[in-house]
Formats: C-alpha cells, structure tokens, sequence
C-alpha cells in the first residue's frame, strides 16, 4: 500500500508531465514556431536554388515558403475533419 509522501511523489510526476504536454501541445500551436518553420524553409530553399543558379534565386524561394505557411494553416482544419469522420472512437 503507498503512503502518502509516496502518493504526493506521483501527483507530482504527473502534474510535471502534464505541464511539459501543455507546453509541448503550445508550442507545436504557436506563430512563433509556424514563422520559424517559414523562415527556415524560405533559407533554406533560397540557399538551394542560389546554389543551383537560378535566376533571382531569393524571390523564386518565397513560392515554397509560402506554400508551406499554407500548408499548415490548413492543417487544423483537416485533422478535425479526420478527427470527425475517420477515426471516430
């Protein structure tokens, strides 16, 4: 049977683990993460196509980086349609 400095041990654990989730879950939400994604994408594309010679390599790079902002802005709207219809509980 567990005692109570053990019983306040596992409360402890889990209310630790449910904040590292949150923080997870807010991050994983967040503009801060979406524009750094977009801005990585955007050098890295554009470091690519410089490399590669294209022509007005940094101004063909916003095409992708954009498409990719896109991309996951429509993604919370997807994962709840699949949410709803696809994999129902």
């Amino acid at each position: 049977m567990l005692n109570l400095e053990d019983l306040q041990k596992e409360i402890n654990q889990i209310k630790e683990r449910n904040t590292k989730v949150e923080n997870d879950k807010a991050w994983e939400t967040s503009k801060t993460r979406r524009l750094l994604l977009v801005l990585f994408t955007y050098l890295a594309i554009g470091i690519y196509f410089q490399a590669i010679g294209i022509d007005k390599a940094w101004l063909n790079a916003i095409v992708p980086a954009i498409a990719f902002l896109l991309s996951t802005l429509t993604l919370p709207f997807f994962k709840n349609l699949w949410s709803r219809y696809i994999h129902q509980k």
